[in-house]
C-alpha cells in the first residue's frame, strides 16, 4: 500500500522546524494570508502549484522538500542504518561549539521579519501622518 505525502502536514513540519509561527508565514505571503488561512492550508493533503512555490519561497525550502517529505519513511531510513559505530554513539571529548553564533544563526530569519515588521509599521505611520497633516489643511 503506498503511503501518500501530506502537503499540508508537511508546510506544518517545517514551519515548526524552522521556529516560525503561522501568523508570522501569513505576513510573509501577504496581506491575504492569515494564521486562519495557513492552519487551513497545513490540513490540506495537496496544495495548488502557485501556493506551494509562495510557501515554499517563503520558507526558503524547496519545493520538492514540502511535496516529497515522509515522515514515516525518514524514520525507516534512521532506525534501518544506526547501529553501534555510527557517529551518535562516538563522543566528541573536544567539541568545538559557539551557543551564542548557534542561537543568532537559529533565530536570524525572526530576526529579520520583526525588523521588515518594523520597517513597515514605520512607512505606514508615515502616510498615515501624512495623510492627517493634509487634512487638516
Amino acid at each position: 500500500m503506498e503511503s501518500r505525502v501530506h502537503e499540508g502536514h508537511n508546510v506544518k513540519r517545517f514551519r515548526e522546524m524552522l521556529g516560525i509561527k503561522q501568523d508570522a508565514l501569513a505576513y510573509e505571503l501577504g496581506e491575504n494570508w492569515t494564521q486562519k488561512k495557513i492552519s487551513l492550508l497545513e490540513q490540506k493533503e495537496v496544495l495548488e502549484p502557485e501556493v506551494l512555490y509562495m510557501v515554499a519561497k517563503a520558507l526558503k525550502i524547496p519545493e520538492t522538500a514540502i511535496k516529497n517529505f515522509d515522515e514515516e519513511q525518514a524514520v525507516n531510513i534512521i532506525a534501518n542504518t544506526f547501529e553501534v559505530g555510527s557517529i551518535g554513539y562516538q563522543q566528541n571529548h573536544n567539541p568545538i561549539f559557539n551557543p551564542v553564533e548557534a542561537i543568532l544563526r537559529l533565530h536570524q530569519e525572526k530576526i529579520d521579519l520583526y525588523e521588515r515588521m518594523l520597517k513597515e509599521k514605520d512607512e505606514i505611520l508615515i502616510e498615515l501622518r501624512k495623510l492627517v497633516n493634509t487634512n487638516k489643511l
